[in-house]
Parts: structure tokens; sequence; C-alpha cells
């Protein structure tokens, strides 16, 4: 499997998953407290040094309150 960093799927992904952060009128600090981390750990999500695995995922999508389905519907759609 090629390594998925940086490709336009995983810039779809982040590009989202900021959006709907913005949407929900967070910053980084206060989705970090929400989710029990430290806001360096979602400025990594959101600048793609590290990859978002499913359970992750599916807690922001909770958390910030859109659709996973239709998230990942999305983001399946970009071809790299």
């Amino acid at each position: 499997m090629a390594k998925t960093l940086g490709t336009a799927r995983h810039k779809a992904l982040i590009a989202l998953l900021i959006a709907k952060r913005e949407a929900a009128g967070l910053t980084q600090t206060e989705l970090a407290t929400k989710l029990g981390e430290y806001q360096s750990f979602v400025a990594r999500l959101e600048s793609g040094q590290r990859r978002v695995d499913v359970v992750e995922f599916l807690e922001l999508a909770r958390l910030l309150g859109f659709d996973p389905h239709q998230a990942m519907d999305h983001v399946s759609q970009v071809r790299d």
C-alpha cells in the first residue's frame, strides 16, 4: 500500500476537518480539550503530520456535529 500522508484524499480529509471545526466555532485548543488531548494533537492532525484513525474520526464527527458517512463519501470521491 502506498503512503497516504500528503495525498489528495488526505488533504481533502484535513480540509474537511478544519472546516467542520471552524463551523462549530471551536479553536484547536477548545477541540483538543473536548478530545482530552493537547492543542498540539489537533495541530498535528490539521497540518497533515499524522493520520486520523477511524475511531478518532468518529469521535471528531460526534464532537463537531457532522455525519461521518457523508464526510467519507466526499473524501472517497477525491482522486489522488
